[in-house]
């Protein structure tokens, strides 16, 4: 049995990870879900997701030793997903891995893989960054621009503008399918 690749997608504050920790609390302790910890060349207390932090030089380690199953750059920064995600899907789980549209083809190339794009309405997505205070209004500006021109080419579409439990459970519903 095959296990499936959940890729998230969506712009900056779009409340992606707000949104995975709400259908993980729903979905309680289903070994079947697996939510690996994405490694970033980011402080780990630089607020947001609960990453594993490494420097650039350590990133770019781990991606020639093949310790990442996908891996890309976004802002500056380099993402990756442990390489020991290829167990989880040997074992038949739905792994779900936020990730940037720009790695969804290799994402594709490399697994089954599901696209779900989590997004809101572009004034929601302003103030929610606008919020977070590590901008300027001209890198929002930048920011929401970019996430306009770049297709998600998803498989299926949350829209996080409401309350958080009401996605929560359109994306528990969805994982609850993945897993097969």
């Amino acid at each position: 049995m095959t296990g499936i690749l959940v890729c998230v997608v969506g712009p900056s504050g779009a409340g992606k990870d707000s949104v995975m920790a709400a259908a993980r609390a729903l979905l309680g302790a289903d070994d079947r879900v697996v939510f690996p910890r994405r490694i970033v060349t980011r402080p780990a207390d630089a607020g947001g997701e609960d990453h594993v932090a490494v420097s650039a030089e350590k990133f770019v380690s781990l991606r020639d030793a093949g310790a990442l199953a996908l891996h890309w750059e976004a802002h500056g920064i380099a993402y990756g997903i442990p390489a020991r995600i290829r167990d989880d899907l040997a074992r038949g789980c739905a792994v779900i891995a936020n990730i940037s549209r720009t790695a969804i083809a290799e994402a594709r190339r490399g697994f089954d893989a599901v696209v779900v794009e989590i997004t809101a309405d572009p004034e929601v997505l302003a103030r929610r960054l606008a919020g977070r205070g590590r901008e300027t209004a001209e890198d929002i500006a930048g920011r929401l621009a970019r996430a306009a021109s770049v297709p998600a080419d998803a498989d299926e579409t949350i829209v996080n503008d409401g309350e958080l439990a009401e996605a929560a459970q359109a994306f528990a519903a969805i994982l609850k399918r993945a897993c097969r």
